[in-house]
């Protein structure tokens, strides 16, 4: 595909395996998944689920940036939590990064996240 782009920036954390922080094709721009690591650093951030969802939103918004958009793009969004008691909590730290109209979002519980993170969450967004 010669219309691919990688999008990468040093103000989210760098793949922590083979894949890429997002891919750009045309107008649409799939971000991976994001776990509430620090940019820089491997370690994840201090904090109950506030503090992980602020951390992994910030890093999505970074993403979204380098991309040439912003999460108001977003059009889907797929949230990931080792515990749906946290669902509340998410809410309110998204309503804070997104604006009405909300994107189709999914949340769903699994059994563990990479690092023993509480969330992970994916994007796709449409410049």
């Amino acid at each position: 595909m010669s219309n691919r782009a990688v999008i990468s920036t040093p103000d989210a954390p760098a793949a922590i395996g083979p894949y890429s922080q997002a891919i750009k094709v045309g107008n649409t721009v799939w971000l991976s998944g994001q776990i509430p690591l620090a940019p820089g650093s491997s370690e994840l951030v201090a904090g109950d689920i506030t503090a992980q969802a602020t951390q992994v939103f910030s890093n999505l918004a970074a993403v979204a940036d380098a991309a040439g958009g912003s999460l108001q793009n977003a059009v889907k969004i797929n949230i990931s939590l080792t515990d749906l008691g946290h669902f509340n909590a998410v809410n309110e730290v998204m309503a804070q990064f997104l604006q009405a109209p909300y994107p189709a979002r999914a949340c769903v519980q699994v059994a563990a996240l990479p690092k023993g993170a509480q969330i992970e969450i994916e994007a796709i967004l449409a410049l």
